[in-house]
């Protein structure tokens, strides 16, 4: 599926950076980025935000990408947004969790430019 308008939830602000470049080099979605679960949920509860998909950190102060995700599962308005864990994580437990939590996709984290710009391209081309 083709995704226009994304919200990436990651307290890191260079990833989100780092994020938005490789997004502007291969798509003309339209991109927000919040860096507060909490105030990215009650946003996406009060329809402030109508993201097509969510790119989202787990390991964030305040509440986790795990809280996150029980949270946005059990608000029926936005529960079958597209979650995609996009996370520093490498462990199969920590996908498999993720997954069983409502999670899409889990994606780690990459490094490279061009990698990025490819993951990304498959969500937005």
């Amino acid at each position: 599926m083709i995704y226009k308008n994304i919200l990436q939830i990651d307290d890191d602000i260079d990833d989100c950076e780092f994020f938005m470049e490789a997004l502007q080099a291969v798509s003309t979605a339209d991109y927000t980025a919040m860096h507060n679960s909490v105030e990215a949920l009650d946003k996406l509860i009060r329809q402030e935000l109508n993201p097509d998909i969510i790119f989202l950190d787990l390991n964030m102060p305040v509440m986790s990408g795990f809280e996150f995700l029980t949270a946005i599962k059990a608000q029926k308005i936005i529960r079958d947004i597209p979650i995609v864990v996009f996370s520093t994580s490498q462990f199969e437990e920590t996908k498999l969790k993720a997954r069983s939590y409502g999670a899409q996709e889990f994606i780690s984290k990459p490094s490279d430019f061009n990698e990025l710009k490819k993951i990304i391209s498959d969500f937005t081309i």
